[in-house]
């Protein structure tokens, strides 16, 4: 459970066929550093398909969200030719938490 930290990205793939939304979400952890403060996790999450179209039309920077999904692990190079390695959750459900969008529904 987490907030968001942006609008979500609604994508296609490049057959026009299948919906792609990621976002990212900002976690807050349980417990207290050495230091009195808590530490906030950002995770990012790719959901497919209808959950994505969902994820794009009603999720909102800083709506609050439940993400249930499996950690995946990719590779790529950037454009300096550095390899990076990214984790994201490729979300199987996710809940709207936190209210109505305060904008009201998106029309694109």
């Amino acid at each position: 459970i987490g907030n968001l930290t942006r609008d979500p990205e609604l994508r296609k793939t490049k057959n026009k066929q299948t919906s792609q939304c990621s976002f990212t979400l900002a976690v807050e952890r349980p417990h207290k550093d050495a230091d009195g403060q808590k530490k906030t996790d950002f995770i990012p999450v790719i959901a497919w398909r209808n959950t994505a179209d969902l994820c794009a039309r009603y999720l909102s920077k800083g709506r609050q969200a439940a993400v249930r999904g499996s950690i995946q692990y990719r590779s790529y190079e950037d454009k300096d030719g550095i390899k990076r390695t990214v984790a994201e959750v490729i979300a199987d459900d996710v809940k709207f938490l936190g209210g109505p969008r305060e904008h009201g529904d998106r029309d694109d």
